[in-house]
């Protein structure tokens, strides 16, 4: 099996491109599922089902993504540990990271199942379309615990320089999950129900294959299931890297919940449209956030290695690249919106029209995001988790919720765009900060060495 990948060595762009790559590839199998998800209930069963399942996303992200962060810090923890050339730390970091997914997917199972109906209610999901939002969500959370293995397993992958088999087990997940969305709807004639149970199966397939990927490994990253066992040193080094980043993303999530019951007022036409929109979207935003993934694990082998001269490199790098990306795909998706929301929606041209308009503010000023998020990979890269975290808080939900009560709260503003505005405004105004922390922190690691 692959051994890892030393990325204190070797020419850095063309590297960082080919690691890239196969994580860009990797995250838009990921986002085809809810994307088959959407399409699938769409044509047969109306744009209804599409603003059921749409209304579920944010608030999802708000239960997990507090977990989620944990994945990130073993996957740091791993990097440092690899960078400094400590087997012993890779292999007691990785027999913890395991075992603390099972856990987190157990609670956020409970979570999840247990406060759906109640969240959705709060954020103001329409009563015809309440019941088959709750109903997707108690399925998809039912089998959280594959996602959670998945994160964790394919995170450690990654710090080790290895993007290709992730890509390889999501793709065979990815052809499942579309199966299993055409069997159910159209042969069972079931609903998203259908559809929820088809990504928590393909999520498993996902998560087995990841897990026998690393039990194959014959370097320190090897994962042996009967040494499994939580070290408290290394536990405690995943919780200080990932939860920070655990709590902004679920603090994002929450400006997001506030903007998705914001559209919510506006009617299930309006919910249908942002939720298509949103979905394309996606596939524009992971193609920039595989940018601050490979931020955080070159920074993190390269800071672990104590080698600053690179690690600056490599944000450079990563930035220029990200810019790039963000500007052409945001340009060529924003020009396809119409034909690419037409997949999701059949019955509504007014739906269609109010996701040309989200699509009009997020697509084309997409590579701020990006700026922003490689930034904050490169502070977390170097160990630095609390500082990204108040910044971005601040700074992208605080400007959010901001602007929701206040200058959205004034009649004439009360619109769709301008909400959307605020997303442009947090992230240029975010990643000005984070690049100020970087020079600041990274001028105080170089004096340590």
């Amino acid at each position: 099996m692959a051994k890892t990948h030393d990325m204190t060595e070797g020419p850095l762009l063309k590297n960082i491109v080919l690691y890239t790559i196969p994580i860009i590839l990797t995250s838009i199998l990921q986002l085809l599922f809810n994307a088959a998800d959407l399409v699938i209930v769409g044509r047969f069963k109306g744009s209804l089902s599409v603003a059921a399942v749409g209304a579920t996303g944010s608030i999802t992200m708000l239960i997990v993504n507090l977990f989620i962060g944990l994945s990130v810090g073993a996957g740091v923890t791993v990097a440092h540990a690899l960078g400094a050339k400590k087997d012993q730390e890779v292999h007691r970091t990785i027999h913890t990271a395991i075992p603390a997914a099972i856990i987190s997917g157990i609670i956020l199972t409970v979570l999840g199942i247990s406060l759906s109906t109640p969240l959705l209610t709060m954020m103001n999901t329409p009563a015809n379309v309440l019941p088959l939002s709750t109903l997707y969500m108690k399925i998809y959370f039912a089998g959280i615990t594959f996602n959670m293995v998945y994160n964790f397993a394919s995170s450690i992958l990654r710090a080790a320089g290895d993007t290709k088999s992730p890509l390889i087990f999501l793709s065979i997940a990815g052809i499942v999950n579309v199966g299993l969305n055409i069997m159910f709807v159209t042969l069972f004639d079931m609903n998203v129900e259908g559809v929820a149970l088809a990504t928590t199966i393909s999520q498993a397939v996902s998560a087995i294959l990841v897990v026998i990927a690393l039990m194959k490994r014959t370097d320190s990253c090897r994962l042996e299931l009967r040494k499994m066992k939580i070290y408290r040193c290394q536990l405690a080094k995943i919780i200080r890297i990932g939860l920070p980043a655990g709590i902004q993303g679920s603090l994002f999530s929450i400006s997001n919940v506030i903007i998705q019951s914001s559209i919510n007022s506006f009617g299930d036409i309006v919910m249908s449209g942002n939720a298509a929109a949103g979905n394309i979207e996606g596939f524009v935003y992971v193609c920039l956030n595989a940018f601050h993934q490979t931020a955080v694990n070159y920074v993190g082998q390269n800071a672990g290695a104590n080698k600053y001269k690179r690690v600056l490199r490599i944000l450079i790098i990563c930035l220029i690249l990200v810019t790039a990306v963000g500007l052409v795909m945001g340009g060529v998706v924003y020009s396809f919106g119409s034909k690419l929301l037409s997949i999701y929606i059949t019955d509504s041209a007014e739906a269609i029209s109010y996701g040309l308009i989200r699509m009009s503010f997020i697509c084309l000023p997409y590579f701020l995001c990006g700026l922003m998020d490689v930034s904050t990979g490169a502070l977390r890269g170097m160990g630095a988790s609390l500082a990204p975290m108040i910044i971005s808080v601040l700074g992208v939900c605080g400007i959010r919720i901001t602007w929701i009560y206040t200058i959205f709260r004034i009649p004439e503003f009360h619109t769709p765009q301008c909400l959307y505005f605020s997303y442009t405004v947090s992230w240029t105004v975010t990643f000005i900060i984070q690049m100020i922390a970087f020079f600041f922190i990274y001028k105080n690691k170089k004096k340590e060495i």
